[in-house]
């Protein structure tokens, strides 16, 4: 397993992940109704290719036959706004190798805190990784009542 940079070629491969993340995965802590609203189709590659385009970091994980399994970003405010792994890659150290990676990015941008909205999956990775739940966030999106948590980090200097 081998964390990079994002590759334009990367893209669709990403918005599969992201969906599949949503639609399988979340089915372990949200409900039908739930994964729909958050997920209703799959990105198009152009809002990854933005993205990748406008000062953040993003970071592909990518398993031995090079076929991206992950991916997260960071952006300069130190906000971790994606972190989703296909559900096959769960529990691998996917996702917990591309968070070092982000939080090292962070230290070499000179962050002091980074933060995230972490959902109820993601919330035990970010608590290993040394995050504190602030508060719940409970939500309308697309006509179903979400909710995540806001986490946060204060890093050493």
């Amino acid at each position: 397993m081998q964390v990079r940079p994002y590759q334009t070629d990367d893209a669709a491969r990403l918005a599969i992940i992201f969906y599949r993340s949503v639609r399988v995965a979340g089915l372990k802590a949200y409900s039908q109704h739930q994964v729909e609203a958050w997920a209703v189709s799959v990105p198009p590659a152009s809002f990854y290719e933005q993205r990748a385009g406008d000062g953040r970091i993003l970071l592909v994980t990518i398993n031995a036959d090079g076929e991206p399994i992950a991916y997260g970003d960071l952006e300069r405010s130190g906000h971790i706004d994606h972190l989703f792994c296909i559900p096959e890659a769960i529990g691998t150290g996917a996702a917990s190798a591309l968070y070092d990676r982000l939080e090292s990015a962070a230290h070499e941008w000179g962050l002091g805190r980074l933060f995230v909205e972490a959902s109820e999956l993601a919330r035990p990775l970010f608590a290993r990784k040394g995050f504190e739940t602030i508060a719940r966030n409970d939500f309308m999106m697309r006509g179903a009542m979400i909710y995540n948590y806001q986490m946060e980090k204060f890093l050493r200097r």
